[in-house]
């Protein structure tokens, strides 16, 4: 049977202000709303199968509101819960949507609203379930584009980084018109900083706006993050302003929409096996410092980003140390909530941790939880045999990020507040390839 198609949004922007998520001692509330948060939605259906994608603008949800928000869309659009994927573009100018305990110890930082979250809740399966009722016969194809010059390694700039963006372009059967575009790209939104008060979804917004502007306002565009945890426009940007996430976000935009261009008659099926795969997974904890092991970690981070500042090097090395501060600020923190078993009691409330697959055709989409570096995707895509897309936030945040042995041992503010030992991200790896194997 033939694939048949739908899409649809549904806006989840804050209905008045609120603390913004994404940035440290700062007690920044919003002041307005730029451009709408958005949820995405893509219903795919081959007339035995069914698959859903959800892309949503907010930082991280944790994993049971995650879980939450999975099985509402299953139960009403009538999907197996497997093949519903729901990642979070990872905006850090969205409203607070978890608990982050690195975090604890900052009093500009509220605990997020479980109306806002709720709200979320209703729009995310609304905008799938329109999706599911607007669906129509399609056709498929997957592309990808080189968006080299968005950004890159946010440690250094000669960094490990992923260019590929990925491409999922759906059409209306018969060389119709574009439904929707969905796209997997590694990059921080992070063009806007702690100094923006507006409501945004960052780049991705004139991202998504420079592909409606070539394709149709109609057009649905989902924007999924690729593992980014050591990757941003750091080292790519003269400001940290709207002109700034405009310039990369249609570079990025144009860098799809030529892509999509190069598609032909041929490149697009109108049949696509659909299959969604859940694993658990068990990840190696990290050894905390004691707490004050993790005093003296604060002071000297402290006394290197002074250094800096006096010396007035190059604005990115300075925000680097700054972000030093950050995590070793979080580590006390943990070491803190640590001595109380408060970290045990979390990581309990948020199992079964998961990885997931999702084939659709000839092609797959891997989903990891939490922030992973991009050096993990790269492994993804080296060791699997066919065509396949990596997207992290999927099924919830990992109260901080999966770094690689590298990094561990370098520090920094990625490796300072993750809780998990540098070997997890191996060990997600190959519980994602195990999915990868029996979605085929």
């Amino acid at each position: 049977m033939r694939l048949r198609a739908g899409a649809a949004v549904a806006d989840i922007s804050p209905a008045g202000p609120v603390a913004l998520f994404g940035y440290p001692h700062v007690p920044r509330i919003s002041t307005g709303i730029h451009d709408p948060l958005l949820a995405s939605a893509l219903f795919l259906d081959n007339g035995s199968q069914s698959a859903v994608l959800i892309a949503l603008d907010l930082l991280l949800l944790d994993p049971p509101t995650a879980r939450s928000i999975r099985r509402a869309v299953a139960r009403r659009v009538g999907v197996p819960e497997p093949s519903v994927f729901i990642s979070c573009t990872h905006t850090h100018s969205g409203p607070v949507t978890a608990r982050l305990l690195a975090w604890q110890e900052d009093p500009t930082m509220p605990p997020p609203d479980a109306g806002y979250l709720d709200r979320v809740r209703r729009r995310a399966v609304e905008a799938a379930v329109q999706a599911a009722a607007g669906q129509s016969d399609a056709e498929i194809s997957w592309s990808a584009a080189d968006a080299r010059g968005v950004g890159g390694n946010r440690l250094t700039p000669d960094g490990v980084t992923d260019p590929e963006a990925a491409i999922v372009a759906v059409r209306k059967a018969g060389n119709g018109p574009l439904v929707a575009v969905a796209v997997v790209y590694g990059m921080h939104p992070t063009v806007l900083h702690e100094d923006s008060t507006l409501v945004s979804s960052d780049f991705p917004h004139y991202t998504r706006r420079r592909l409606c502007e070539q394709f149709g306002p109609s057009l649905t565009v989902l924007y999924h993050t690729a593992p980014s945890g050591n990757q941003s426009p750091r080292f790519f940007v003269s400001g940290q302003t709207f002109e700034e996430a405009e310039r990369l976000g249609r570079k990025l935009g144009r860098a799809i929409a030529d892509s999509v261009e190069k598609l032909r008659q041929g490149d697009f099926r109108g049949e696509c096996p659909l299959r969604g795969i859940l694993h658990n997974v068990d990840l190696p904890r990290r050894s905390l410092p004691t707490v004050a092991e993790a005093e003296r970690l604060l002071d000297r981070y402290r006394a290197e980003y002074r250094r800096l500042q006096s010396e007035r090097v190059a604005p990115p090395r300075v925000r680097t140390a700054e972000c030093s501060v950050f995590g070793a600020e979080g580590t006390l923190a943990l070491a803190r909530l640590h001595q109380r078993g408060e970290i045990d009691k979390t990581l309990e409330s948020y199992r079964p941790i998961e990885v997931q697959a999702l084939r659709i055709g000839d092609a797959y989409l891997a989903g990891l939880p939490g922030e992973c570096f991009a050096e993990y995707a790269l492994e993804i895509k080296r060791r699997w045999p066919g065509r396949v897309f990596v997207v992290s936030l999927v099924n919830g945040e990992l109260q901080g990020y999966l770094v690689t042995p590298e990094a561990a041992a370098q520090g920094g503010y990625e490796a300072m507040t993750s809780l998990f030992s540098p070997q997890a991200g191996h060990v997600l790896v190959d519980k994602t390839l195990e999915a990868l194997g029996s979605a085929m």
